[in-house]
């Protein structure tokens, strides 16, 4: 029996193929033995020159497969053999993924040489948790980030939304929390990034020190559609890997936004109707399968601490996709252009984004300052254009005058530099200090009739 074994184990395994029938645009149409092929099966096309075009079948009309390709498809024939390949693909991530820089492909882009690859199987499209099988949200995450950890205090398995235009610092505010954070391990995904800004981002904001203890997953804006698609799902499946192994994760996605541009034109190639502002039912399908599948994990092993960012297109904070996503996620953190044009960053709106964990995870004393100072700074928001033009007058509002003169005080708190990091209990500490602190009343009077406060 041996030998004929050994016979068998040298017969090359069945190749089946088709034919493409059609091109539509980028969609491919595939003829053949499709009894075979499922929904997110693979197709190898020859590309130009011959080169193989991997593809994803998408959908089925007739008697065809529709196939979306990872690459440019000019030079494809008309009847040229398509290979089908295999099913969804398989990652095998490992220790030795940290410090890298990867495609969607999972294939090293930073000139380091290959990955040592593990043994356990991750699929790209895994499934979340049931339900009943996650523990509940951890202890609280040390972010790094003073203003967050005090207005928008997260935990760990916690996921949160970062709403905001672009250019407003969403990038930097990532690459702080992914530098300073508490977690054990960050994985980086970046959707639709532009390709001059990734080295800026890996090597002046990320630096060596966040870099070490990071995956970065890189899919720019000029790949395609599956590629931005499939970023976010390896993004999200060695998030799964490191939470499976003990550790906590913080899982940061730049942006949902892309991602759901994305599926947007998988799903309209495909025959998808366009319902709100153009965007296909599968959007919002695909957006709770994608994000439930972080935070907490199993009890015994580690958790996924997702940070997303949302580029609202016009600074329309209710603009379809933000909607969808502030929905699902446990709280949401709001920048705006209007802060960062003073000059202040993060350009955090303190007043507007939410931690759906808190109260429960400060104690009296902590949420006690929190809830204060919210009172103060909504206070100066609300007379802030009578301030500004000199209409209001001292006397008139205690809660207004103790905001005015608090307001510099806040605005310092809440500014901080990419490089420094401000622990956890040292947040609450400056912010007590800042709440507690009496001013002498002449000083009070001087500041008052300059004019100049709260602006």
């Amino acid at each position: 029996m041996k030998p004929l074994l050994a016979e068998i184990e040298r017969l090359s395994p069945v190749e089946q193929y088709g034919t493409v029938a059609a091109v539509r645009g980028l969609m491919v149409e595939l003829e053949g033995p499709l009894t075979s092929l499922s929904l997110g099966s693979r197709v190898v096309v020859p590309g130009a020159r011959d080169v193989p075009v991997p593809c994803e079948v998408v959908g089925f009309r007739e008697n065809r497969a529709l196939a979306m390709p990872f690459a440019a498809i000019e030079g494809l024939r008309m009847g040229a053999p398509a290979k089908f390949d295999s099913a969804e693909p398989i990652m095998h991530p490992s220790p030795a993924w940290l410090g890298r820089v990867v495609n969607a492909m999972g294939e090293p882009i930073d000139g380091k040489g290959p990955i040592a690859q593990g043994g356990m199987p991750y699929a790209l499209k895994g499934t979340p948790l049931p339900a009943h099988d996650r523990a509940r949200v951890g202890e609280r995450i040390d972010l790094g980030v003073r203003a967050l950890n005090a207005f928008a205090t997260t935990c760990r398995g916690q996921r949160m939304g970062i709403f905001a235009g672009s250019g407003v610092g969403k990038s930097v505010l990532l690459s702080m929390l992914a530098r300073y954070s508490s977690a054990d391990v960050s994985v980086i995904g970046l959707i639709g990034e532009r390709g001059r800004e990734v080295q800026e981002f890996i090597e002046d904001d990320l630096g060596e020190e966040g870099l070490a203890r990071s995956v970065v997953v890189v899919a720019t804006s000029d790949e395609s559609a599956l590629m931005r698609r499939q970023a976010a799902y390896l993004t999200m499946t060695l998030s799964e890997y490191f939470r499976d192994h003990g550790l906590d994760a913080l899982c940061l996605m730049d942006s949902l936004t892309r991602f759901a541009t994305a599926q947007r034109e998988i799903g309209l190639s495909g025959g998808e109707p366009p319902t709100t502002r153009g965007y296909t039912p599968t959007v919002f399908s695909e957006l709770p399968r994608l994000l439930e599948r972080a935070g907490p994990g199993r009890v015994g092993s580690g958790s996924i601490t997702g940070l997303f960012t949302v580029l609202v297109e016009g600074d329309d904070h209710n603009e379809p996709v933000a909607d969808a996503v502030r929905s699902i996620l446990d709280g949401h953190i709001v920048m705006e252009r209007a802060i960062a044009e003073r000059g202040r960053y993060p350009a955090i709106n303190v007043l507007k984004s939410v931690s759906r964990t808190m109260p429960h995870c400060q104690s009296d004393e902590e949420f006690a300052l929190v809830r204060r100072a919210r009172e103060l700074m909504s206070a100066h928001t609300d007379m802030e254009e009578l301030i500004r033009i000199g209409a209001y007058r001292r006397g008139a509002d205690p809660l207004v005058d103790e905001a005015i003169r608090l307001m510099p005080d806040f605005d310092a708190f809440l500014s901080q530099s990419k490089g420094e990091a401000t622990p956890l209990a040292d947040g609450f500490g400056m912010l007590d200090g800042i709440l507690n602190t009496a001013q002498p009343p002449e000083a009070a009077d001087v500041e008052m009739e300059d004019g100049h406060a709260g602006q």
